[in-house]
């Protein structure tokens, strides 16, 4: 409260200066100009705004659209036309992936009664499919695919081999247990 008194001290003793200056006529005509300005400005100023937010959502919009091409080009690109570069070995890598297919089927099926068998199996046939894999990215940038899709049909029937004797070891396995059973019951 101190400083409103001493304003309205400071104003008293000064009274007569401050009457003595008369402010200039067109003083409120400014003013309000200067307040239609500032009204006419705001609306600029909101619009201003608005469109820094659309230009925003336009440039995030343009982003994630082209970030959707960069996808889709690359697993366009990702993928090599295998018939293109030679008819026959698509056909056979065809026939080896359904054989291979066929033959992991049959394998799952000892899972539940010979579980580390089922798992030092599965652990050869990942190691050949990791090769399998590599060589399969590897044919995108090949200067020789042909010869890289004659090492992914070699490394199919390898894999295929291996299942078959897989399979072999599982059925002599199988037919083991019997003939031991068979020989317990007998005695």
């Amino acid at each position: 409260m101190g400083t409103g008194n001493s304003l309205e001290k400071f104003i008293k003793e000064n009274r007569r200066d401050f009457d003595s200056f008369e402010p200039p006529a067109d003083l409120w005509n400014k003013i309000e100009a200067g307040l239609d300005q500032k009204t006419k400005a705001k609306p600029l100023k909101d619009r201003v705004v608005k469109l820094k937010f659309v230009l925003r959502i336009a440039a995030l919009f343009l982003l994630i659209s082209t970030i959707g091409v960069v996808y889709i080009n690359r697993k366009t690109k990702g993928s090599v036309d295998i018939a293109s570069i030679n008819p026959e070995l698509a056909k056979q890598q065809s026939r080896y992936a359904s054989i291979i297919e066929y033959k992991r089927e049959e394998l799952v099926q000892i899972k539940s009664q010979e579980p580390q068998l089922y798992h030092e199996f599965s652990t050869e046939i990942a190691k050949l499919q990791a090769n399998y894999r590599k060589l399969q990215r590897d044919l995108k940038t090949s200067p020789n695919q042909e010869m890289t899709l004659r090492a992914m049909i070699k490394n199919m029937q390898v894999q295929a081999d291996v299942l078959n004797q897989q399979l072999l070891i599982i059925q002599q396995l199988k037919q083991l247990k019997t003939e031991q059973k068979n020989e317990y019951k007998g005695i």
